[in-house]
């Protein structure tokens, strides 16, 4: 973390003028190392330009390499090139300074102090147009988006340092060292139980900034990687419950037109100004993009085949050897919104915690399993035998969530990356710290076998 934050000492000096380009896009907040960042933050305006400031940090690893963390180290997705950073993750041999995993690494870091400064600024603003509800409001969001980035490095990464107030001097990361990653889930959980306490109830139109049902939608998915059956499905059902959210039909619909859907808990929007090209690494080149990530011929198949891909066969195009991924496809603006939380993987998480439970509730998992493949025009799976329907909900979240970064987590938190990719080393099921940070900080160990 030394050598992070000797790149990223993060401060919110923000002018009014900055504040009015913020209201129209996510803006990255000019650092400087002569202001602290709890000095910067005086008033609503610099508040409201530091919360915009810390989603586009969030912006920043969702519209790179994160997502292809989670796909091309599984098997949906193969690299179609020869670059070794990307040849390293699809093999699953990744050194400690593979550009992905060290870029992710230190960009949820960005995200974290951005959200540190928030929280340690926002109690002594003194504005009497800045009310209470308004502060709390950015304050959840501050909590939020720490959450989020904590529970992505610890699925990553495992247990990692802690770090809750915004970097001033680098001397006080001296003597930090790694939590396990219980207490790092720990962390999360306190987080987003502030965040829901503090955020506003979910209104009808606002999906790219985080309200209740947001918290309490990766609530439900910490719980499920937690193996806490009972309070996954208790909040995944009140995310369920909640009117603002539905699958919607056809498939395509979320990700083709129009963007902000019903479809979507929490997603981070992109505009012209400030732009996701994500969709470069899909296209080939006849498209104009780099055809760097493809789909695999396993997941062609099965997209393809009506029982299995049903309607997300509108995943792909092209044909042959040219088949290629069209989630992310606004080629033209490269305005595609990074997807976080879906209902649909709220209604999967459901099913696999009643699956899962020790009070087993197959006819409800089967119950949830059966709206996502009804939304997709798939046939009914049906058992009575626990462990299949187990089996047919994993390979539901593989198809659903193909192009998303799902599938690698998954597999590392139900353990079967060796029986569905071989990889029986449990060592190579986390990625590698920075070597930098391992260089440098005495007090921070690597994780085995790197």
């Amino acid at each position: 973390m030394k050598k992070l934050y000797s790149n990223l000492i993060l401060t919110f000096a923000v002018s009014l003028s900055l504040f009015q380009v913020a209201c129209d896009d996510f803006l990255d907040l000019s650092p400087t190392n002569a202001i602290p960042s709890t000095i910067a933050i005086t008033n609503k305006e610099t508040a409201n330009a530091a919360i915009i400031g810390a989603y586009n940090s969030v912006q920043n690893y969702y519209s790179s390499y994160y997502i292809t963390l989670g796909t091309i180290t599984a098997d949906n997705v193969s690299y179609n090139g020869t670059l070794s950073q990307y040849l390293q993750l699809d093999q699953n041999s990744i050194s400690p300074d593979n550009i992905g995993t060290v870029t992710v690494y230190q960009t949820i870091y960005s995200a974290i102090n951005s959200a540190n400064s928030i929280i340690a600024a926002i109690g002594s603003v003194n504005d009497p147009l800045f009310t209470t509800p308004e502060k709390n409001k950015i304050l959840g969001e501050a909590y939020f988006i720490r959450a989020l980035s904590y529970f992505d490095l610890a699925r990553g990464w495992g247990g990692v340092q802690i770090q809750q107030n915004p970097t001033k001097d680098l001397s006080t990361l001296s003597g930090i060292k790694r939590s396990t990653l219980q207490q790092t889930y720990d962390r999360v959980l306190e987080d987003l139980i502030k965040a829901e306490e503090l955020l506003p109830e979910d209104d009808t139109t606002t999906r790219n900034r985080a309200q209740k049902n947001a918290a309490r939608a990766l609530r439900a998915r910490l719980h499920l990687y937690r193996e806490q059956w009972t309070e996954a499905e208790q909040y995944a059902t009140l995310v369920i419950g909640s009117s603002k959210y539905s699958l919607v039909k056809p498939f395509n619909t979320f990700f083709s037109s129009p963007f902000l859907s019903r479809e979507s808990v929490f997603e981070l929007t992109f505009t012209s100004n400030d732009k996701n090209s994500y969709w470069n690494l899909w296209y080939p080149s006849t498209v104009g993009g780099q055809y760097t990530l493809k789909p695999s011929e396993t997941l062609v198949t099965q997209l393809n085949n009506p029982n299995i891909g049903g309607t997300r066969k509108s995943l792909i195009a092209g044909s042959g050897n040219s088949v290629y991924g069209v989630l992310y496809n606004t080629v033209s603006t490269s305005t595609d919104p990074a997807y976080v939380i879906r209902i649909a993987e709220l209604y999967l998480i459901r099913a696999e915690a009643r699956a899962k439970k020790s009070a087993t509730d197959l006819p409800g998992a089967l119950s949830d399993l059966k709206e996502v493949r009804d939304r997709a025009d798939v046939p009914k799976f049906d058992s009575d035998n626990k462990e299949a329907v187990i089996l047919a909900i994993e390979n539901e979240n593989s198809i659903e969530f193909a192009f998303e970064p799902h599938r690698w987590f998954d597999l590392v938190r139900t353990k079967r990356v060796g029986a569905v990719l071989g990889l029986t080393n449990t060592d190579y099921w986390l990625f590698p710290l920075p070597a930098s940070d391992i260089l440098s900080d005495p007090d921070v160990d690597q994780n085995p076998g790197y």
